[in-house]
């Protein structure tokens, strides 16, 4: 029964029961779910004459487009293990994790042409095989990814067992070095059925890949939403006018955002234009939405649902959703992450292991089918995160009496002032309220009294008039004193991660040269 675990089942499914429905659109070109399945197996075809085989790594360094759904599948169908690179490293960090994975193939698209070819004159790597799955003439040191399917007969199916890897995704390493997370197939699964039954996907729907391809969060989502047969519409990258024409010309229905690119979207000037009418479903997640963000989108888009899921690469990614019922105005569960989905288990923990109660705050751990595997080449860092099958997050929260998740904080970014706790995120959600504020991150910078100060950096609305004293008043009463802000600066941008995470280590590097907090 786990061989039905396997991720290549999706696309063998939908060209039996709606093959001829349209599975993938890719700037002007379309294919059926019959086609997708034929070419995912031509393709994995290929691979095996490359010496692709149970296990193997294959990598990916491409922007967003329907080649990068097919290898979704095309590893799984072979026994392979899809890894995926991210778009936004430098090519030192990209090396890093293939060495790292010993990854013996790569996919690469004409933005990372130069990189490749760096890697093939670079030998310090087990790469053996370059495909190219550009638009434009494959060079003549790699093969063509097309040339493979057409010269390619279907291949046989692996059928792999559900507790065998199926995707190595790298971590950000924002505190170090790059992990390789090892997600296997039955943690896939379980994510996407828990993510497709909290956000009711359906047959019709026309998913928008808007985020990045590489990374968990829209796998896991466009995942979902093929489980149920959407359609799969794909732009290069984000842009607000990309999103809006995609949205508009494919009558696009569903789509995750970054908070982030929520923010850039209802500051645009074309949103209030654009033909959005199709759209029944905007989930966001991958970062914290300000409250006041939240707010807004739900006033300026009211015909939209809003959807929330909480996660991380660790879990799948999926741990939670806040589904559209909940998203009223006035309702205090705005300011949750929701409820455990449907194959998960949740629980608050203190430090030393204690299942804590109804809202106190903690550790959140997970257990689950869902739960990565591991770190690969990582035991000890393992160790420290896996506990007896509890995915040890790293992310401060509580639950409600009625199962409710609260997230307040990253613990390492909890701010300890005089000996009390401020969680950064119940700051940041008091001040995304005031009017003219954009977005908000609130860190600890050193203080000699306190330890550390509450410091709000405050990104205004264009055309605003807020002064440093106008956000102070406004926490004042809202929040204790001291979880108040001492200082307040004003910035037009944040650095970014490639999910579109505000990165507090970056914001604090400038208040603390020596690169470590004295407080924790």
């Amino acid at each position: 029964m786990s061989d039905f675990f396997n991720l290549s089942y999706i696309p063998e499914r939908l060209a039996l029961v709606q093959g001829d429905n349209i599975a993938t659109i890719f700037e002007g070109r379309q294919q059926t779910w019959r086609d997708f399945q034929d070419r995912v197996t031509r393709l994995a075809g290929g691979l095996l004459t490359c010496g692709v085989g149970r296990r193997d790594f294959v990598a990916v360094l491409a922007e967003n487009s329907d080649r990068f759904f097919e290898l979704y599948f095309t590893p799984a169908w072979v026994g392979a293990v899809l890894t995926p690179l991210n778009t936004r490293w430098s090519y030192g960090e990209n090396l890093y994790a293939l060495q790292d994975s010993g990854a013996k193939t790569l996919f690469f698209d004409d933005s990372f042409r130069d990189i490749a070819r760096q890697l093939k004159d670079n030998r310090d790597h087990a790469i053996e095989t370059f495909i190219y799955m550009g638009e434009e003439d494959c060079p003549d040191w790699a093969l063509d990814y097309e040339q493979l399917i057409r010269d390619h007969g279907p291949a046989v199916q692996v059928r792999t067992k559900g507790h065998d890897m199926a995707a190595l995704m790298y971590t950000g390493g924002t505190t170090g070095t790059p992990k390789g997370v090892m997600l296997s197939h039955m943690g896939i699964w379980s994510s996407i059925i828990s993510a497709s039954h909290g956000m009711g996907c359906r047959d019709d729907d026309i998913y928008l890949h808007a985020s990045p391809m590489f990374h968990v969060g829209d796998y896991g989502v466009s995942m979902a939403a093929a489980l149920a047969g959407a359609t799969q519409v794909m732009i290069r990258r984000f842009s607000v006018g990309g999103v809006l024409d995609a949205i508009s010309d494919q009558q696009v229905t569903m789509t995750l955002l970054v908070p982030t690119m929520v923010k850039m979207l209802l500051a645009d000037e074309k949103t209030e234009k654009a033909d959005i009418s199709n759209l029944r479903q905007l989930i966001y997640g991958a970062s914290p939405m300000p409250e006041g963000l939240l707010v807004t989108c739900m006033e300026r888009l009211v015909d939209v649902d809003l959807v929330q899921v909480y996660g991380q690469t660790e879990l799948s990614p999926l741990a939670t959703v806040l589904p559209a019922l909940d998203h009223t105005f006035g309702n205090k569960r705005l300011r949750s992450a929701g409820k455990a989905g449907l194959c998960v288990s949740l629980r608050i923990e203190d430090a030393d292991g204690n299942i804590l109660p109804t809202g106190e705050v903690g550790q959140v751990v997970i257990h689950g089918p869902n739960v990565m595997l591991g770190y690969w080449n990582k035991p000890e860092v393992t160790a420290a995160a896996l506990k007896d099958g509890w995915v040890h997050t790293g992310d401060a929260g509580y639950l409600d009496r009625d199962g409710y998740l609260y997230l307040v904080d990253r613990l390492k970014d909890m701010i300890i002032t005089g000996a009390e706790n401020v969680y950064s995120a119940e700051v940041e959600s008091v001040i995304s309220l005031y009017p003219g504020v954009l977005d908000v991150a609130v860190i600890g910078i050193p203080d000699a009294e306190w330890g550390e100060a509450v410091h709000a950096l405050v990104i205004l609305k264009a055309g605003a008039s807020v002064t440093e004293q106008d956000i102070i008043r406004h926490c004042k009463g809202k929040i204790a004193d001291y979880k108040c802000p001492r200082q307040v600066a004003f910035r037009t941008e944040f650095p970014l991660s490639a999910a579109g995470k505000t990165l507090k280590t970056e914001l604090r590097k400038p208040f603390w040269p020596d690169g470590e907090r004295l407080v924790n």
